[in-house]
């Protein structure tokens, strides 16, 4: 029998994105649960206050797993000059400022993984930081049995998520106090589509159809918005894998084209210059059979791309690259 790879995966307790107090469960499902499913390694969770002792774990593991490399995330790790085991660290969203070459050396990372390509991910961070583009984000077990495209809200398109707020002192004072998390920069095409009255507006909050219950919400319509100006967000992955005809944001600024999508046979690529025409196309035209299938192509290939076992599978690799070089 192979011997499993024994993961110490070192964590905040209070950190939102592990204790499922957050409206979205991606880092929950991927940490919490598909980590657990994996017949690779052994994962012993240490919730911690906001210091954690490594020293007298020595030999016992194998490799240390940071959610973030952020101290909100992660506490302060006492021993790691004691001990001969890698880290290996998830990141939290690129733009925010926080002193990566100090938390590089305070928690002595190894390697990183994110959803970001490589170009991205060295726009923020040195080039000497080792790095693996890793897509986690469906328990593939919340899509299995969705509603029949043809059973579904045709002639409104769903919207959801934060937007930014239009109007002009409210748009400046978000600059001036916000302005690496202002909401109309990072979501701007988002913002645009909700002035169309068949757009179907869901805010973050204040509804029912947070966490595992999002694919509810996704599964009452025939389409959706994926829309993120600069980074990619786990709706491009929710939205087809819920069966939705995803018109979704790809450009050069997001790089959207990773994904592995294809315009007009498994999602239909909008920007701030086509979108309109995209929407008016297919609510012209309701009844054509080119939707659904474009929509069963896109569930097909996130389902195929972007499921937790496969994410956790390629983190694995990273492992054992990393515990072979260190």
């Amino acid at each position: 029998m192979e011997k499993k790879l024994k993961v110490a995966f070192i964590y905040k307790k209070n950190y939102p994105l592990v204790n499922q107090k957050i409206w979205y469960a991606t880092h929950y499902n991927f940490f919490m649960k598909a980590l657990k499913r994996n017949s690779k390694i052994e994962v012993t969770y240490f919730p911690c206050d906001n210091t954690f002792d490594i020293s007298k774990y020595d030999g016992v593991f194998d490799v240390i797993l940071l959610i973030i490399n952020d101290s909100e995330a992660t506490p302060d790790i006492h021993g790691l000059d004691q001990v001969k085991i890698p880290v290996i660290s998830g990141i939290g969203d690129p733009q925010e400022n926080l002193p990566r070459e100090e938390f590089d050396k305070k928690w002595k990372i190894n390697a990183y993984f994110n959803w970001l390509d490589k170009d991205m991910f060295y726009k923020y961070y040195p080039k000497n930081f080792q790095y693996r583009q890793i897509f986690f984000g469906l328990e593939s077990n919340l899509f299995k049995n969705v509603i029949p495209f043809n059973k579904r809200i045709n002639d409104k398109i769903l919207n959801s998520g934060a937007v930014g707020n239009t109007k002009t002192v409210s748009r400046l004072l978000n600059t001036l106090k916000n302005r690496n998390h202002n909401a109309l920069n990072y979501y701007k095409l988002r913002t645009l589509c909700n002035k169309l009255s068949y757009v179907d507006y869901t805010p973050t909050l204040k509804h029912e159809f947070i966490r595992d219950k999002y694919t509810l919400l996704l599964q009452k319509y025939r389409a959706a918005i994926s829309a993120s100006t600069f980074f990619l967000v786990v709706k491009y992955f929710e939205m087809p894998a819920s069966g939705c005809l995803t018109f979704m944001e790809i450009t050069k600024k997001n790089n959207g084209e990773i994904l592995g999508f294809k315009d007009d046979k498994s999602a239909i690529f909008i920007n701030e210059d086509n979108y309109k025409e995209k929407f008016a196309e297919y609510l012209n035209d309701l009844e054509n059979p080119k939707w659904e299938i474009i929509a069963n192509n896109g569930r097909e290939h996130a389902l195929k791309n972007f499921d937790n076992d496969k994410a956790v599978n390629e983190l694995v690799n990273l492992m054992e690259d990393v515990i072979s070089n260190f």
